[in-house]
């Protein structure tokens, strides 16, 4: 019986882990909120920029598709790319910043809302004195409220922007759409006159054929006699009669 390597074993252990680590960055990575670039990164919101770099080196290195075998590393990796551009980014970056303290103030006011409520001494002094306020902000409970509050925000503000999209679309859709029939409208009346001008010399010589035979009649044409009427008052044609 061979011996094992126990070497060999213990680096293929440590090759499945990390290559089990990498699948699961991947799908976490998947799994994100897509509006929240600093949940791609698994970083907390007062990141720093130079936290952004170090976190993206260390992350995008994991899921790399060169060195993670997953299907879906390179969809995970381009993931990882766009969070950190838009958090590089000092407008995408300030409008994220601008969503996080909005959530955190309507946080905090509901939490005080509550706390007056509560007629304990302790907790009054701790809220007057900022103490209290400061150790809820830091738990694992504020920041995952913030986190889901966070997402709450965007996904509106992603709805206003959409649905105003959607009507800036449909008003330039109805411009376009009049645009196209007033062109329409000025084609046809250029071809109406287009064609009423290519018959000028045609109803020219028309009318002046209509002056010159239209009164004496044709060339070599017999009308036939008038004939008149005994009585005047009479409404018919009297016949005229023939004599012997």
């Amino acid at each position: 019986m061979e011996e094992i390597d126990d070497d060999l074993l213990l680096k293929n252990f440590f090759a499945e882990v990390s290559e089990v680590e990498r699948d699961n960055e991947v799908l976490r990575i998947l799994s994100c909120f897509k509006l929240n670039a600093f949940e791609y990164l698994n970083l907390p919101f007062d990141s720093s920029l130079g936290d952004v770099k170090k976190q993206y080196r260390k992350l995008s290195l994991l899921v790399h598709p060169d060195k993670c075998k997953h299907p879906q590393a390179k969809e995970a990796f381009g993931a990882l790319a766009k969070a950190q551009q838009i958090l590089h980014d000092p407008q995408e970056r300030e409008y994220l910043l601008s969503q996080v303290n909005s959530a955190k103030e309507e946080l905090l006011a509901k939490r005080k809302k509550q706390l007056k409520k509560d007629n304990t001494s302790k907790i009054k002094s701790l809220v007057e004195e900022g103490k209290y306020e400061q150790q809820y902000e830091q738990s694992e409970e504020f920041q995952q409220q913030l986190k889901l509050k966070v997402r709450e925000l965007l996904t509106e503000q992603e709805w206003r922007r959409r649905k105003m999209q959607m009507r800036i679309s449909e008003e330039e859709g109805r411009l376009k759409k009049d645009e196209e029939e007033t062109k329409e409208m000025w084609k046809r009346k250029r071809e109406h006159e287009e064609q009423w001008e290519g018959t000028r010399e045609k109803r020219v010589s028309s009318w002046r054929d209509f002056m010159k035979t239209g009164k004496k009649g044709k060339k070599g044409e017999i009308r036939p006699p008038k004939l008149k009427t005994e009585d005047p008052n009479k409404s018919y044609v009297q016949r005229p009669v023939k004599r012997g």
